[in-house]
């Protein structure tokens, strides 16, 4: 154990993080790429990944009464590695969630469709909660070991509206707060039916393809 690992609440498993990180993305990005060049369709627009800060991981462990220990935060908790999967279509969210179905060393632990099951307030996504295999040692002494990611996947427009969504979540004192969750209610089912529209259009170009 070095020494900028031994204070880390990832412990020893640190390393590790980013590089099993730039292999989920790396796959996923060749796959894209991939499709791509083969069809001239992208199957995302944009990826966004990233280890969670060690600030994060201890408010976090403090949120749920766990210890601040490498055991809380890489098996109590499955988001010490997050990836958002933004695409322009919603049948490229789920050819993606296809993908990472389809891996031998992956193991999809937990998946909620919110965009066929929207919740309450509109928020529609894709998550997954996965499990990689590894040559790595994992926090449970397994060589290989097993380690978790998030991934969220969504489109465009899903994904300008949970940004919106969640700075106006943390601001506070706000007026009329229930006349904008209403409104940000009736945005979010605008966006959807604008998706679907999207996506019928492209179906109807490619069918004359």
């Amino acid at each position: 154990m070095n020494n900028t690992n031994e204070y880390s609440i990832y412990g020893e498993y640190k390393d590790n993080l980013q590089t099993i990180l730039d292999t989920i993305v790396g796959r996923i990005t060749a796959f894209s790429d991939e499709e791509y060049d083969r069809s001239g369709i992208k199957l995302h627009e944009h990826l966004i990944a990233r280890v969670k800060s060690e600030e994060s991981m201890r408010e976090k462990c403090q949120r749920r009464g766990l210890p601040e220990t490498p055991h809380s935060a890489l098996a109590e908790l499955t988001d010490s590695i997050g990836v958002r999967i933004v695409c322009s279509f919603i049948d490229d969210v789920y050819e993606n969630v296809r993908l990472i179905h389809s891996y031998d060393d992956i193991e999809v632990v937990q998946e909620k469709d919110y965009i066929k099951h929207a919740k309450p307030n509109g928020y529609r996504s894709y998550h997954m909660i996965i499990k990689v295999k590894t040559p790595f040692c994992d926090v449970l002494g397994r060589t290989p070991g097993e380690y978790f990611a998030e991934i969220q996947l969504r489109t465009i427009a899903m994904d300008s509206w949970a940004s919106l969504e969640h700075k106006m979540k943390y601001k506070k004192n706000i007026a009329n707060s229930d006349l904008i969750v209403c409104e940000l209610k009736r945005c979010a089912d605008e966006l959807a039916a604008c998706d679907v529209s999207m996506q019928t259009i492209r179906n109807l170009i490619l069918q004359q393809e």
